[in-house]
């Protein structure tokens, strides 16, 4: 974080200081963990499910902490005054803090020899994570640039985020999830973006939305969180997200398949390996239609939409083609669990998708399967369950298993009760009895594969977070129980 004082720091949370001078300079890193504590910094004593932050603030004083942000005043085991800013809502205060250390690095990048500091915020039901590291590595190599770890797209991530940049930073590359209606107003008013990514309008989060077209209302509010003169990036084949356009405070740049998209594909091949080489064509009306190659390092064809939408996101902040192209084909997936792809010792190969889950991003997997597997190779698809789809849950889940028939998925291993849907789905489509296979958790899906997997093999590992699957992706991948694995993207 840039050097504030604790007296600073108060003023932009509506804290009171306590035990602490008030010129006490707050410099280093501001984290919600106390072993990531760095000499100087800030300590965000959240409130947690399992654990409360206010528990660990002494030990994160003795690590170096200069302030502990935090909903009352602190002491350590011999009742000394802990150095504390204390606050109504500990999370609504690191969001006011990042607030306010954004409008100052405005200011500052406004000054002569400033950095030209550009926000650009992605949001979408899928696609966000890896649009976002994509940018991230399209603006590095142009400048220094601040992006998420991860997904820290939320209330927290996001203002921590926001918080790492400093002075010198150039972009800064906000990822913006919701799971309900004005979660992306709070985000954009605490960082407005300069560019606004808009990817797709999807079934995640169905549940705490209500339906499609509160999805997309929902999703506009990045556009009208824009700054004035704020430019959106919105994707040409949705018309959902096209129809943002409307709501745009400036110019307004698309991308997609669409012969009418600003940004755009032809040419699309897609190699064995699964990864897309395409040319990249820019026609924006006003300038002479521009071409660059560009061949992917991630595989599933899906990965073109995200990466016109990067291209335009880059372009939109001052990038050339060429150099938007040279880093889209030098670019891996930076986020672990996404497309993950390990070529095993055993001759397996595994494509861990895990992170996350929704119809969307769930076909757009079994394709990349398809695809990978070819016809010499077996095809097999360990799914577990999408959370969060509301009342048409059961449909969406029976629909991947009649897609799992469709593409010849070799075998479909079926985790949890939840994803139970899926096998039925497969077996009212056509599926023979043992091309499915029904296991309670993840221990009994490894069981299962430890046996059932031969040499050739091709197997995606993907679910909802919350289903668990990321731990059979880790232990399938685990280079302590295949030595020999190389990951071949990441």
């Amino acid at each position: 974080m840039i050097a504030l004082t604790a007296a600073e720091v108060a003023a932009a949370t509506g804290g009171t200081l306590h035990a602490v001078a008030p010129a006490t300079v707050v410099h280093g890193s501001v984290v919600t963990d106390s072993r990531q504590v760095e000499t100087g910094g800030l300590f965000v004593a959240l409130p947690g499910e399992h654990v409360d932050g206010h528990d660990f603030a002494a030990t994160a004083v003795a690590a170096g902490a200069a302030a502990v942000l935090a909903a009352r005043p602190l002491a350590d085991d011999e009742g000394r005054g802990l150095p504390t800013v204390v606050v109504p809502d500990v999370e609504v205060a690191l969001g006011e803090l990042a607030r306010e250390v954004l409008a100052r690095l405005r200011l500052a990048a406004l000054e002569p020899g400033g950095s030209g500091l550009r926000v650009i915020g992605v949001t979408g039901s899928v696609g966000k994570t890896t649009t976002k590291d994509l940018l991230a590595q399209l603006c590095g190599a142009a400048g220094p640039t601040i992006a998420p770890v991860r997904s820290f797209n939320n209330e927290i991530g996001l203002p921590l985020t926001v918080l790492r940049a400093d002075e010198s930073t150039r972009f800064l590359v906000l990822e913006m999830g919701a799971s309900g209606p004005g979660h992306l107003d709070y985000l954009t008013r605490i960082a407005p973006p300069d560019v606004a990514v808009v990817l797709v309008v999807g079934q995640a989060h169905l549940g705490g939305f209500g339906g499609i077209e509160a999805v997309a209302r929902a999703k506009s509010e990045i556009v009208q969180g824009l700054v004035p003169d704020g430019v959106a990036v919105l994707n040409a084949d949705d018309h959902r997200v096209l129809a943002m356009s409307a709501l745009a405070p400036g110019e307004v740049v698309t991308f997609g398949a669409s012969t009418g998209a600003g940004v755009r594909a032809t040419d699309v091949v897609v190699d064995r390996a699964g990864r897309a080489r395409f040319t990249l064509v820019v026609a924006d009306g006003t300038a002479q239609r521009q071409e660059a190659r560009v061949e992917l390092r991630l595989v599933g064809e899906h990965h073109v939409h995200n990466a016109l939408a990067a291209a335009a996101a880059a372009l939109a902040v001052g990038l050339t083609l060429e150099d938007v192209a040279a880093s889209l084909t030098a670019a891996d997936a930076l986020s672990p669990h996404r497309m993950h792809v390990v070529d095993r010792a055993d001759g397996v190969t595994v494509i861990d998708d895990s992170y996350n889950a929704n119809p969307d991003s769930m076909r757009a997997a079994l394709k990349a399967l398809a695809v990978v597997a070819g016809r010499d190779r077996r095809s097999v698809a360990v799914l577990g369950e999408m959370l969060e789809l509301g009342e048409g849950s059961r449909a969406a889940h029976d629909a991947i298993g009649e897609l799992v028939v469709r593409l010849n998925i070799g075998l479909t291993v079926v985790v949890g009760e939840g994803a139970r849907p899926i096998g039925d789905g497969a077996n009212r489509e056509g599926s023979w009895g043992d091309e499915v296979a029904l296991v309670d958790d993840v221990d009994a899906a490894e069981r299962f594969l430890e046996t059932e997997l031969r040499p050739g093999d091709v197997v995606l590992v993907k679910s909802s977070f919350g289903a668990g699957l990321w731990q059979l992706g880790d232990r399938l991948t685990d280079p302590t129980t295949h030595p020999a694995a190389t990951a071949v993207t990441s």
